[in-house]
């Protein structure tokens, strides 16, 4: 219980919360594209329950990836993924990316439509929480769920707004691209295959790994989020004069 009071539980907590609010545009967007069909009765109905399953397909994908990034070198291959994602999130969006979500007339259509896009769209969701997650101790299960619960009413009720606001002002983008890149520095050095090369500390409780000082772990975290920085601005800006000529 103790724990549930740290200050790195809570960053954890609002990195989780970051990370839905700026992966989850996607999300709401399908939810909005597999739903408009649907009687305006049903068509609350067809949200909730879609994204009450999506959110529980999204637990019990993070509960396996946490278990799995125990694994050496799983770490270092999630660290690299999200630093594709980060990257990826800086450049200019495809207009017709959501354009093979079918809308249905039918409550349950509908609400699987939403279920297995939520699937196919979660990797990156699920790699940024599970990392995030690393930071919540003991508690990790609970840190996920609870941010995911704390997020669900910004993406379904909140999402045009927060839409809105990241296309007004794009530092939010920027800030959830380098947010990536932070976590995914972290990762990186956590791995339990390269702690035996980086300087430690011993571990807080018996039979624990050991971690990595705080120095190593910082900066590994500002790398990260740099190299999304620099790397996500040089493409879509190669992109942007690409797209001009």
């Amino acid at each position: 219980m103790e724990q549930l009071l740290t200050p790195e539980f809570w960053v954890a907590v609002g990195q989780i919360i970051m990370i839905d609010i700026v992966l989850g545009g996607d999300n709401a967007v399908v939810i909005a594209l597999a739903c408009r069909k649907l009687p305006p009765k049903q068509r609350t109905m067809g949200i909730l329950w879609g994204t009450a399953g999506a959110i529980l397909l999204r637990v019990i994908l993070i509960f396996f990836a946490l278990t799995l990034l125990a694994i050496p070198y799983l770490k270092i291959v999630g660290a690299l993924l999200l630093l594709w994602i980060g990257v990826k999130l800086l450049l200019p969006e495809q207009e017709d990316a959501h354009g093979n979500i079918q809308a249905s007339d039918k409550l349950w259509a509908a609400v699987k439509t939403v279920i297995v896009a939520d699937f196919v769209m979660s990797l990156d969701n699920v790699i940024a929480i599970a990392g995030a997650a690393e930071g919540g101790g003991d508690h990790k299960m609970a840190l996920v769920v609870f941010g995911l619960l704390v997020s669900i009413p910004i993406i379904v009720w909140g999402s045009q707004l927060v839409i809105k606001l990241m296309d007004r002002y794009p530092v939010i983008i920027l800030v959830g691209g380098m947010l990536l890149g932070w976590i995914a520095g972290t990762m990186a050095v956590t791995d339990p295959a390269v702690l035996g090369w980086l300087p430690t500390q011993a571990a807080e409780k018996p039979g624990a790994l050991p971690q990595v000082i705080s120095t190593v772990y910082y900066a590994a975290a500002i790398t990260g989020a740099l190299f999304v920085l620099i790397v996500g601005k040089w493409l879509a800006s190669r992109r942007g004069r690409g797209v001009k000529t």
